[in-house]
């Protein structure tokens, strides 16, 4: 193989792990998530376990070596579940793994210098 060959196979190589990783740590985001679920309602698992399928599923609209779909699908996922998130906590209600808010007790808290 010619020098120009080899530059192009490890290029790609490099790409394929970088698309892999960042699927990968998505993913990883995503199953974190997983705790707020039975707040979320069934649009919030719908998006939870439909990212996750579409990752896992061997048929993609990409080849597998390019996660750059899987991405975009988990990324999608974490917006709408954060959107959800957002949107529950603006409404006072408590979702479940979530840790209670300390009461505000109207003090302002300076920094120690």
């Amino acid at each position: 193989m010619s020098r120009e060959a080899w530059l192009l196979v490890v290029v790609a190589g490099i790409v394929a792990i970088a698309t892999l990783v960042g699927a990968v740590l998505l993913a990883i985001r995503v199953v974190r998530t997983r705790r707020l679920l039975t707040g979320l309602g069934a649009g919030g698992k719908v998006a939870f376990y439909g990212a996750l399928i579409y990752t896992i599923f061997p048929v993609d609209l990409l080849p597998d070596p390019i996660y750059l779909d899987d991405m975009g699908v988990l990324a999608g996922a974490l917006i709408y579940l954060t959107r959800l998130v957002h949107k529950r906590r603006a409404a006072g209600r408590q979702l479940p793994g979530q840790p209670d808010a300390p009461p505000d007790t109207g003090r302002v808290r300076r920094p120690v210098s």
